[in-house]
């Protein structure tokens, strides 16, 4: 496709809600993108894709069109007026020592540590009362901080270290080993890992996961068969063996490999998609052995979560929707052989081993609540949490009798705390020193129901005092998928809204994991159209309740959130007044023929499956759903130039069609981050910018010259 990018120019009136005074018009120049004559037929019908020419990260057109597209949209950002002033604040309240909770590996204690604005957390070590030193400095990757860590693996006595880095925040890892006494590192780097962490073998070696390189680009082509390796120290990588996955005729889109504790059993899981898995052991006592099978079927999520000697301890969710812990003999592991161990209860059950005990995490209407159990499955105390909020980490060595882990929720910054297993008391390690006061602001949950009766619970976080008068500036912020739950948990982008009067707001949508397997598959496939409907119930309660009004609403989420804000606004474009699809999964047509977007086909099913699936697929699908004439709230559409795990494509193709029909004066830009991938590993100062950016435009088109509360930022520049 050769056809040049043209321009055309359309004035857009910003007015003020806030004020009389109108604010003079300004021009933005948005590239007319060129259209071409592609198209797919589905079961008889022809869709077509004029914008597919996007989808090719490698052009010169494509190329073009990126470089075009942010000089309109940072164009446009550089002239609201409260923008750097956003940047200032976010950057003043990153700027704190945030630190990670310690973990033992052979005679050092390590931690994670940033002293507040850089870009990658640093890896510290110290023995017994010595002074901490640096272990790893991801800092020193690049001189942009987009090179990161994303992974750290220690052999069992703690001698070796291999680590995992992502450059341009890619999924493709490199991996690279170190004796870690001495820091140095003992062989050549390994390339092409993906969706895979490091397993030590003793310290031989190591099992890891990955795909071929496909054909074409690594960013975008199909990545369908993974497989797991065996690396022996000192041996090329190209002689590696693989362990599990190559055969033709049985393709698995993700393979994981890890050992049990005292790396008696290696652990096998094999996946088609992103929910169920086979299950499998070998024995590594025995030479020789043989692979066992524990489970041949992708009916269940199941693993291994710990051993005694030949008993197993599984987790699973097979005839148990919220999950139990089982237990099984090694020599014959069938699941027909399971006894309850933990049994399912009508909490969605999140397990953990510590210190020679399981502490079993329940999420109570998203909130957590943890008990402590006994290796004979005998309850022996309820943990007593900080408060109503997320608790993570209960879990550690066997032999340790103390461990960390944290606390936090929409307005408390995470602390750390040592805990005790036997007595189960534990105290504070650390806690954040921050410019900013939880007790000014509050959290409270509701209950509402969804188009269907359901009832669906959010949890509202604002400051305390808020007038309920239809006019606070309001986020919304949904996922609605994959199982994945969303929990209470500090932001400090979403401190900073809050600081300016702003509500945020996060409901738990059917599709993700709040309420187990259930509320999983009320919100995939054919129901995908319940998460939309619970999203838009959210606004619409919230509007009816007085907390804000389309005019003061906008809407947020990220990847299969990006879909749920692609989706949303298409529907119902009166609902609220900006809408920042992040990364989002935007064509449902084509999104499986992208890396490994094939296995997110139990979520969505694909439009190859059914003339039904198709046209489902097709009725919400954001790219095929935008219509000419139609005034759709303002839009930041963010990405990544780099994201293979959702390919920018589908933001582009987005933003081509809104430009294009888009009726009225609100703008629908894109701000396409260079040299960055899906978010993992995003350097701290690509962070503190972007949301300078999104904060700043949605206030801006919400009407504000500028800032609700000028008292803050007066404060802070004093």
């Amino acid at each position: 496709m050769k056809r040049p990018l043209l321009f055309i120019s359309i004035v857009l009136l910003i007015l003020s809600c806030n004020t009389e005074t109108k604010k003079e018009p300004f021009t933005v120049n948005y590239p007319l993108t060129a259209k071409a004559d592609s198209a797919a037929t589905y079961f008889g019908t022809q869709v077509k894709d004029p914008y597919r020419w996007l989808e090719d990260d490698r052009s010169a057109e494509t190329e073009n069109w990126v470089k075009k597209q942010n000089e309109v949209t940072f164009g446009y950002l550089d002239n609201i007026p409260f923008r750097k002033d956003l940047k200032n604040r976010l950057e003043k309240l990153w700027n704190y020592e945030k630190l990670g909770a310690p973990f033992k590996e052979g005679d050092y204690t390590y931690f994670y540590k940033n002293d507040g604005l850089q870009n990658q957390y640093v890896v510290y070590r110290q023995k017994d009362d010595e002074n901490p030193e640096v272990f790893l400095d991801p800092n020193e990757f690049s001189k942009d901080g987009t090179t990161s860590l994303a992974g750290l693996s220690f052999t069992k006595d703690g001698s070796m270290a291999a680590y995992l880095i992502s450059e341009g925040g890619s999924d493709w890892r490199k991996a690279i080993v170190r004796n870690a006494e001495t820091k140095e590192i003992i062989e050549d780097t390994l390339v092409d890992i993906k969706f895979s962490g490091i397993s030590w073998k003793g310290n031989d070696g190591f099992y890891y996961s990955s795909y071929d390189k496909p054909k074409g680009s690594e960013l975008s082509a199909k990545t369908d068969q993974h497989k797991v390796y065996y690396h022996k120290l000192g041996t090329p990588q190209k002689d590696d063996v693989i362990i599990y996955g190559g055969t033709p005729n049985e393709r698995h889109r993700y393979v994981g490999a890890y050992l049990t504790h005292d790396q008696s059993y290696l652990v096998l899981t094999a996946s088609t998609s992103t929910s169920g898995n086979k299950l499998f052991i070998k024995d590594l006592t025995q030479p020789n052995s043989k692979l066992v099978t524990v489970l041949d079927h992708t009916d269940s999520d199941s693993y291994v979560i710990d051993n005694v000697g030949s008993k197993l301890y599984i987790v699973t969710n097979m005839g148990a929707p919220n999950k139990k812990v089982v237990t099984v003999d090694a020599s014959n592991p069938a699941s027909e052989n399971w006894v309850d161990f933990i049994p399912e209860t009508e909490n969605v059950l999140s397990p953990n081993t510590g210190g020679g005990y399981f502490f079993a995490e329940y999420m109570v209407d998203a909130i957590s609540k943890v008990l402590q159990y006994d290796y004979e499955g005998n309850l022996v105390r309820q943990v007593d949490l900080p408060g109503l909020g997320s608790a993570n980490g209960f879990g550690g060595k066997k032999e340790e009798k103390e461990f960390y882990f944290s606390f936090t929720n929409y307005n408390t910054p995470g602390s750390s705390y040592k805990y005790n297993v036997e007595t189960g008391e534990y105290e504070q390690y650390w806690k954040p020193d921050i410019d900013f006061n939880p007790d000014d602001y509050e959290s409270h949950q509701v209950f509402y129901n969804s188009k269907d009766g359901t009832k669906v619970p959010m949890i509202i976080t604002h400051k305390k005092g808020l007038e309920r008068n239809g006019k606070n500036p309001t986020i919304l912020y949904g996922y609605g998928g994959f199982d994945i739950s969303l929990t209470p948990s500090f932001s400090i982008a979403n401190a900073v809204w809050m600081e300016q009067g702003g509500i945020y707001a996060v409901p738990n949508l059917r599709g993700g994991g709040e309420y187990g397997k259930k509320w999983h598959e009320a919100g995939i496939k054919t129901k995908k159209q319940n998460v939309f409907d619970d999203f838009i119930a959210a606004g619409e309660y919230l509007i009816n309740e007085n907390y804000t009004s389309s005019d003061y609403l906008a809407i947020r989420g990220g990847s299969n959130g990006g879909l749920l804000v692609g989706a949303t606004m298409t529907q119902r474009p009166d609902l609220m007044k900006v809408a920042l699809p992040a990364v989002g999964v935007l064509d449902m047509l084509r999104y499986h023929t992208f890396t490994a977007g094939a296995g997110w086909a139990y979520d969505y099913g694909t439009a190859e499956d059914s003339k039904e699936m198709f046209e489902y697929l097709k009725g919400y699908s954001p790219v095929h759903n935008v219509k000419v004439g139609t005034e759709y709230p303002a839009t930041l559409i963010t990405t990544g130039d780099h994201d293979d795990r959702v390919v920018p494509a589908h933001s582009f193709k987005f933003a081509a069609e809104l430009q294009e029909k888009q009726a009225g004066s609100n703008p629908t830009l894109i701000r396409i981050e260079t040299n960055a991938g899906h978010g993992a590993g995003k350097p701290t100062s690509k962070i503190i910018e972007e949301y300078a950016d999104i904060f700043g435009f949605t206030f801006f088109n919400m009407g504000y010259q500028e800032l609700p509360n000028k008292a803050v930022m007066k404060e802070f520049k004093e």
